[in-house]
């Protein structure tokens, strides 16, 4: 035995930094887009910069570096840009917490500084994960980083606008929008969340013009009877058919309704009769347009009542609903009072309740697209498969049209300027990036009318999922040179404008839905060939990683004390995709010993030299052990193809933990380092040539998900080129053998082993007779040296006495241990 060319005991950790910093010298994943390979181009997320990552990022990102690592290995040309979004509510969101200053109250420039600046502060968080970890984008270097709020990707946001424009894909409007009163933003269908509450159900008294009956209305939302323009009922309710067409008159208000029999009445729900106000839910917003009916605007953008509310005005919602029902008592138009459960819509990022306010916004036609998206859905691969039918529920529950005009400072502006004198919108030609709302107008006179008056610009922001959806676009045209417009070209030539689009299934409404509907509206094609959905990183009892439930859990600790490999490791391990995945950092521990359990298989195989493959002969042994490598690489070469990483981590796992250092290593071992009249020169070589195979190949196989350790180990032992660019393991199914042998040898190993530590003896001591089950006999020549047995047999029955039996898979073993 020589001294092993891994020189460390143990892995440490501490090596991966070191290795990263190699392959950014040697630009080891650099893209080139002249390569004569074929290329596979990942629209990679760009992480928001707003806020500090938890594990779940950490684990999520890197999952979609095993993905760019795989697809290298597999022969690929691989385009993986790294990106920040910076642009959006968050953001402002933030910059106002950080800087204690308020948005409206701080004028737009210093405000727009202030952004930046926070923002080139809090990404160099995010990138210091990413590079601890591991992943293999093209470039690292900050400038070649792009950056959703750069003046190049807003350009080409503007450009896209300008096309849709002028394609009458694009419309201004004024109707009620889901509106966030402390955001004093709208929010479009995807960005609403859903709380379930305990709220009140007061059911007050309405009154019949024509008979005088009293109509009993049970509503969660009194202070919207301002605003309520029709009462509907249920056609087949028996209580209220002699109702049908006459008039109700509201409490406090004495405004007079149409009664109207509608099915969106439920019966079952308080009294059966509803009012229909302008607005409380989704409901009544369909209504309003179903029925014709005029809306009454009872809350303004800042969450108060409205001169429509009476005497209610200038009172806070909540406040006003109090006060309302205090009301109703006193006039003894209250009949009852009770909690119920409510699903309640709130801002998916501030939490605050939605309001329903009229405003003019500009839209993006979406309900015209279903039926194309919906056909082109088939013609990609989805992963898993299960991700189709959650883009296609939410395909189709779209009803409304997407408002993408925002009232907000820092987002890609609206490139729009309007003509002083009658109003026109004018937009510019694209290719620049343009600020309406400091920039002098690219015109001189209105094209409708003629005037020279001059033009003032818009001054709202686009939604910030308008830049994000072009993300697919932009990373094969930046850096924006003259040079990539032939690489653009070529690709947006292609059936598929990327190749995969990796994301968690919370943003299937948002980033996915509104890319697909982009993509298809600017070039008529699906946008990925691949959609890769992921679940969520929860805590080991399941729940959702939050502040306020105290179990956040933040990559950087655990790096630094596990290493970055098993922490990728365990987010390959711990579920199938699409699935959830519990964190538990007593597994991470266990995934850790792995990671020590490789290095200290690999560092034995170091001590000998691999022979030449021509001076091989293979045994019966070898060839059994080259047959569970090649089962092992079909294995995982079916689990990495799908983009779901569990299975082929799992297989590797087990063989590298359970079959190769348990029994294969122990069962030739001795043929390693022994060459006598047991064993031949040729049968050693084939020995030590066979242990290398194994561990070149798990090498290769565990690279895409433990891109540290398997570097470290092929380059010490191997070849200074990355293991990283060498060519994934395909399997020989000539090298399968058709029976399998080894449950019955580890079965047997094991069966030995537990009988030695029953008698109390070292597993080196030697057992006096052994016999086995007579298919083991062609493996005699390394199981006798294995287990130390003086004497073996293989017959139906052992021709020593005092043996005793054991069972295997109703096969006898017969040993006699002194």
């Amino acid at each position: 035995m020589k001294e092993p060319r891994l020189k460390s005991k143990k892995w440490d950790p501490g090596m991966e930094s070191e290795i990263w910093d190699a392959w950014q010298k040697e630009e080891v994943y650099r893209f080139n887009k002249d390569s004569d390979k074929p290329f596979f181009i990942v629209d990679n997320p760009p992480p928001y910069v707003s806020g500090r990552w938890h594990v779940g990022g950490a684990v999520h990102y890197a999952a979609i570096d095993y993905i760019a690592r795989f697809m290298r290995m597999k022969g690929y040309e691989v385009h993986y840009k790294f990106g920040l979004d910076r642009n959006g509510l968050p953001v402002e969101v933030s910059v106002e917490k950080e800087f204690g200053i308020k948005m409206r109250e701080t004028p737009r420039e210093e405000f727009i500084a202030k952004c930046k600046q926070y923002l080139d502060t809090v990404g160099d968080t995010i990138l210091n994960i990413c590079k601890g970890l591991g992943f293999s984008n093209n470039s690292w270097k900050w400038e070649e980083i792009y950056k959703t709020d750069h003046e190049t990707y807003r350009a080409l946001t503007q450009a896209t606008f300008i096309q849709l424009w002028n394609e009458k894909l694009i419309y201004e409007d004024e109707r009620p929008n889901s509106w966030c009163t402390d955001c004093q933003t709208v929010i479009a269908d995807a960005e609403v969340e859903r709380r379930e509450q305990v709220t009140t159900l007061s059911t007050v008294k309405f009154r019949v013009r024509e008979t005088g009956e009293d109509l009993p209305i049970a509503t969660t939302r009194p202070e919207l009877i301002c605003a309520c323009a029709a009462v509907i009922v249920n056609p087949n309710d028996e209580r209220y058919k002699h109702l049908h067409g006459k008039t109700a008159v509201t409490p406090i208000y004495n405004k007079e309704v149409h009664i109207i029999p509608h099915p969106s009445a439920k019966p079952e729900f308080g009294t059966g009769a509803v009012m229909v106000c302008s607005y409380g839910d989704i409901t009544d917003l369909r209504l309003f347009r179903e029925l014709n009916l005029e809306p009454v605007f009872s809350i303004d953008k800042d969450g108060y009542m409205t001169e429509a509310a009476g005497k209610y005005a200038g009172m806070k919602v909540e406040q006003a609903k109090k006060a309302i029902i205090k009301d109703l008592e006193k006039q003894e138009l209250l009949i009852k009072k009770e909690q119920i459960e409510q699903s309640q819509p709130i801002c998916w990022r501030s939490k605050t309740p939605i309001e329903f306010v009229g405003m003019r916004e500009y839209y993006l036609k979406q309900v015209d697209f279903v039926k194309p998206l919906n056909q082109i859905t088939d013609d990609i691969i989805w992963h898993p498969p299960s991700a189709k039918n959650l883009w296609l529920d939410w395909l189709n529950s779209i009803t409304m049209d997407w408002p993408i005009s925002r009232r907000r400072y820092y987002g890609t502006e609206l490139p729009i300027w309007y003509c002083k004198s009658c109003g026109e919108p004018h937009l510019p030609e694209p290719g620049k990036y343009y600020q309406p709302w400091r920039e002098k107008a690219p015109f001189n006179k209105c094209k409708k009318c003629g005037s020279a008056e001059g033009f003032v610009g818009d001054e709202r922001t686009l939604d910030t999922w308008m830049d994000s959806s072009i993300s697919p676009l932009y990373i094969i045209k930046y850096p924006y040179k003259e040079e990539e417009e032939e690489f653009f070209q070529e690709q947006i030539k292609k059936k598929y404008i990327s190749d995969l689009r990796p994301q968690g299934r919370d943003i299937i409404g948002t980033w996915l839905s509104y890319t697909l509907l982009r993509i298809y509206q600017l070039y008529q094609k699906p946008a990925f060939k691949h959609v890769w959905i992921s679940g969520h990183v929860v805590d080991a009892e399941g729940r959702k990683l939050s502040k306020s439930l105290g179990n956040v859990i933040y990559p950087e600790p655990l790096i630094k004390e596990y290493g970055a490999d098993a922490v990728r490791l365990y987010g390959a391990m711990a579920s199938t995709l699409g699935s959830d995945i519990r964190f538990d950092e007593k597994r991470l521990g266990g995934i850790s010993r792995f990671i020590n359990k490789l290095y200290n298989v690999a560092r034995f195989i170091s001590t000998f030299t691999e022979p030449p493959e021509k001076e091989v002969k293979l045994t019966t042994t070898d060839k059994w052990i080259l047959s569970e490598l090649n089962k092992l690489i079909e294995k995982v070469n079916e689990s990495y193809e799908t983009f779901d990483f569990h299975i082929g981590a799992e297989s590797i796992y087990n063989f590298v933990w359970n079959l190769f250092a348990s029994h294969i290593i122990e069962m030739i071992k001795t043929r390693v380092y022994t060459r006598n009249q047991d064993f031949t020169e040729t049968e050693q070589k084939s020995a030590k040539w066979t242990l290398h195979q194994c561990l070149k190949t798990i090498l290769k196989l565990l690279a895409p998900i433990t891109p540290f350790i398997t570097e470290h180990i092929w380059r010490n032992m191997y070849s200074q080129e990355s293991v990283h660019l060498q060519e994934f393991p395909k399997p020989n199914p000539k090298l399968i053998e058709p029976e399998d042998k080894t449950p019955l040898i580890t079965k047997t190993n094991s069966t030995i082993w537990k009988a030695k530590k029953e008698a109390k003896i070292s597993l080196r001591q030697p057992i006096q007779y052994a016999n086995l089950p007579k298919e083991l006999q062609p493996y005699a020549s390394d199981l006798k040296p294995m287990h130390n047995i003086q004497q073996i047999t293989f017959t139906d029955h052992p021709t020593q006495k005092n043996t005793q039996t054991y069972q295997i898979d109703g096969k006898e073993i017969h040993l006699k241990i002194t």
